[in-house]
């Protein structure tokens, strides 16, 4: 009996993928949940396991090629056998092998015992692949050994930045050196082959300099990118998206940070910084302006009167948005923890569908890249998004004085068909209220 491999349903609003590398080969033998083919989404990479034991008898799509849910991906032979899996891909039948392994079984027993005597102490990074899976992809597009690569993340993984370092010094080293001509009439020869004949009298012509190697680079987009861009274009071309504009006075934040930090570490076993402060008083903000947590369902408006607040964050494959639920409901320092926990999946390459699903109101960080000023684009269906800058020290004129003080420059961009001008403005003036009196949003929780 045969059993078809379907692409499996990929989470909410995710209908599409992209086949990006079969794991198994045709002929090979398969357990029950076993990866077969890793599928590539807008938001994460998908595995797909055989759901029976059997023999993978036929891969109906190939790597590169775009599928939809419930395509058939390949046809899984239940009732074939282990060994007629390995006579299929032309390898030797089982009984052999096994002959030729008890054979072989008393050199390779002393082979083993003295591989185990000359291997190291196991690392901190058994039982888990020693290279994040986005450095895994990298080093195969870049024809990286991986094994030669030493890894300076958590636990000695192997990540992007280590895999890029290793493929520039390679190309450093293996680049060739330019062949040196003696020059005519102080001139360079002009090669035959850079010349082109015209006419009777095939005159020589000298033909367009060639690009030098490495100029350009073709790079296929990924999943993910394109469907960055093609959501970005819709959210363009059908919200009217207008943005708003206010700056913030951060010394009260920065003072308290300052001196809670120690004990907030103490007892959250994280630091304390600004985008919980950021997080609740986004929430604060909300309860007062309902409609900028809202969503557009052809002629209805949908009031959601929860707070999933989606966090951008810069991904090595482009940018995710993981989503903290029922952030109202959280303390500081569980935001805090829920940050940090996604940063740090997110540079594993490790989040998961449920991660990134939904979300109300999304937060966006300039300021971690050094931006002071921009104009956040919707992350639709979403009507509403708030865009964090640097902290400057700039004057400013308080009390008829003129003094220093770290601001800051927030941004919301809005969809003007739900959320008119003076929704949008109020919105930022009490979130401006809550951060400079932060004793009020601990109040307001």
């Amino acid at each position: 009996m045969t059993i078809k491999v379907l692409v499996p349903e990929l989470g909410e609003s995710v209908v599409e993928a992209t086949v990006y590398e079969w794991l198994k080969n045709v002929g090979d033998y398969v357990n029950v949940g076993e990866a077969l083919v890793t599928l590539e989404t807008d938001k994460v990479d998908v595995e797909v396991g055989a759901e029976k034991n059997g023999v993978l008898k036929e891969i109906k799509v190939e790597a590169g090629t775009d599928v939809n849910v419930g395509d058939v991906l390949a046809v899984i032979d239940e009732e074939a056998e282990a060994a007629e899996a390995q006579e299929s891909a032309g390898a030797e039948p089982v009984e052999a092998e096994t002959a030729k392994a008890e054979t072989a079984e008393p050199e390779a027993k002393k082979e083993a015992e003295t591989a185990e005597a000359k291997q190291p102490e196991q690392s901190e990074t058994d039982g888990r692949e020693r290279v994040t899976p986005v450095a895994k992809r990298l080093a195969e597009d870049k024809g990286v050994d991986i094994s030669k690569v030493t890894g300076t993340g958590s636990g000695g993984r192997v990540t992007k930045q280590d895999v890029e370092a290793y493929s520039e010094k390679q190309e450093s080293q293996d680049a060739p050196k330019p062949d040196k001509q003696p020059e005519q009439d102080g001139k360079a020869p002009v090669k035959t082959a850079d010349m082109q004949t015209v006419g009777a009298e095939k005159q020589a012509v000298p033909l367009p300099p060639k690009k030098q190697d490495g100029r350009e680079e073709r790079i296929r987009m990924s999943r993910r990118r394109r469907t960055i861009a093609a959501r970005l274009v819709e959210a363009q071309q059908t919200a009217a998206i207008l943005t708003t504009f206010n700056e913030i006075d951060m010394t009260a934040v920065m003072e308290m940070r300052k001196r809670r930090q120690d004990e907030f570490i103490k007892r959250h076993d994280v630091k304390l910084g600004f985008m919980s402060f950021f997080v609740k008083a986004s929430i604060g903000a909300l309860k007062a302006f309902p409609q900028v947590n809202a969503e557009l369902d052809g002629d209805e408006i949908v009031l959601k009167h929860y707070y999933d607040i989606g966090m951008a964050i810069g991904a090595e494959e482009g940018l995710v948005v993981p989503v903290i639920r029922d952030a109202d409901r959280l303390t500081f320092g569980e935001i805090e923890l829920a940050i940090k926990d996604y940063v740090q999946k997110t540079q594993e390459g490790s989040l998961s569908l449920e991660d990134l699903r939904g979300g109300t109101f999304t937060i966006t960080n300039g300021g971690v890249f050094g931006s002071l000023l921009s104009t956040p684009i919707l992350n639709p269906p979403q009507v509403g998004i708030l865009g964090l800058h640097k902290i400057e020290e700039r004057p400013i004129a308080l009390n008829g004085e003129v003094v220093i003080r770290p601001m800051m420059y927030v941004a919301l961009s809005y969809d003007h068909r739900i959320v008119d001008g003076r929704e949008a403005v109020q919105f930022l003036v009490r979130l401006k209220e809550l951060i400079e009196e932060p004793e009020v949003l601990l109040l307001e929780g």
